[in-house]
């Protein structure tokens, strides 16, 4: 008997587990399969909703008492860097950015190691080995890249050393930022905050009008650095919108912010499916 692809996607509630970025809180995704010839078409519709990639999965949060986890994205053509950020690009400006296949090396998973030992230790990904981080590298049905900065010089003999490393998503508008990791000892260089100012350039060089960061979370030590970048949106509410001020969505933590399930569901507008 053959079997073929459902029409529609299905979408699937992951169980309850502990969240990474709340105490005392527990997490919970709704998520759906990225495969087939659609898939490009799917990861973009579903990205402007606030859905994520990860590997051949998408999806979103959705917790059963808290809707803390924003969808953010960077407007491109009106961002300007502060004065702070400007000073961390003329830091790193000597760093030489290469943008690859979607390849895993052991160079990568060494400094992927290296940046959770210390940055992460008691993460979900902590003990990630190098099967599964090639994986998360290499298994994507839709159009990505990794970025990869090195120095731009090096001793006699040796290679230029790997600082940092993005998987980049290319979206029909705007680049998404999957994953990134950095040298952990360099923490006066601000890495994780240039990957995303270089990443505004790519994107203002390639015409594309957002860059996306994944989930900004009120209360978050973890995700506070994202409101610090101007021309910033939030995706609450079914619809994108200035952050404004951050400490006004402190009350997404509360249980009745939540739509049931089937509700959110019914909200999301998938690809059309002619043509």
């Amino acid at each position: 008997m053959r079997h073929s692809l459902p029409l529609a996607p299905q979408f699937y509630v992951t169980a309850p587990q502990t969240c990474p970025y709340l105490d005392g809180r527990a997490e919970r995704k709704l998520f759906t399969a990225l495969q087939g010839e659609g898939a490009e078409k799917l990861n973009n519709t579903l990205s402007r909703q606030g859905f994520r990639r990860s590997q051949n999965v998408l999806y979103r949060p959705s917790c059963a008492d808290c809707s803390a986890c924003l969808s953010a994205r960077i407007r491109v053509a009106d961002f300007q860097p502060t004065r702070t950020q400007r000073k961390m690009l003329r830091r790193n400006a000597h760093l030489k950015r290469t943008a690859t296949s979607p390849w895993a090396t052991e160079e990568q998973f060494a400094l992927f190691r290296r940046y959770l030992d210390q940055r992460h230790a008691d993460g979900g990904m902590a003990d990630m080995d190098i099967f599964e981080f090639a994986a998360m590298i290499e298994e994507t049905p839709v159009k990505s890249r990794v970025i990869e900065y090195r120095e731009t010089e090096a001793s006699p003999g040796t290679t230029r050393a790997l600082t940092a490393v993005c998987l980049t998503d290319v979206l029909d508008d705007g680049l998404s930022m999957v994953y990134s990791f950095y040298d952990p000892d360099r923490p006066e260089d601000s890495l994780g905050t240039y990957l995303v100012l270089d990443h505004i350039e790519i994107a203002r060089r390639a015409g594309l009008p957002y860059v996306y960061l994944g989930y900004w979370v009120p209360g978050s030590r973890k995700m506070g650095y994202k409101a610090k970048f101007g021309a910033l949106e939030i995706y609450k509410g079914g619809r994108w919108q200035e952050i404004g001020d951050p400490a006004s969505h402190d009350g997404e933590t509360h249980p009745l912010s939540v739509d049931p399930i089937a509700e959110q569901v019914a909200k999301i507008q998938l690809p059309d499916s002619r043509g």
